[in-house]
C-alpha cells in the first residue's frame, strides 16, 4: 500500500511541475483534449495504462 501512495504522490509532483513550468502549454493541451472524441481519449488512456503496467512489471520483475 505504501508503494501505491508513493506512486500517487509522484504523479501529483510531476503534474504539479508541468502546470507550474508550462501553464500555457497545459491549458492548450486541456483545450485539445476537450475537443477529442471520447473513444480517442479512452484508447489513449488504456494504452498509457498498459504501458505503465508493463513498465512496473519490468522494473519490479
Amino acid at each position: 500500500m505504501a508503494d501505491l501512495a508513493t506512486a500517487l504522490a509522484l504523479v501529483l509532483v510531476i503534474e504539479g511541475m508541468l502546470y507550474a513550468l508550462f501553464p500555457d502549454g497545459m491549458r492548450r493541451m486541456m483545450d485539445l483534449a476537450t475537443r477529442q472524441p471520447s473513444g480517442t481519449l479512452r484508447r489513449a488512456g488504456l494504452g498509457l495504462a498498459v504501458c505503465g503496467i508493463g513498465l512496473v512489471w519490468l522494473l519490479r520483475g
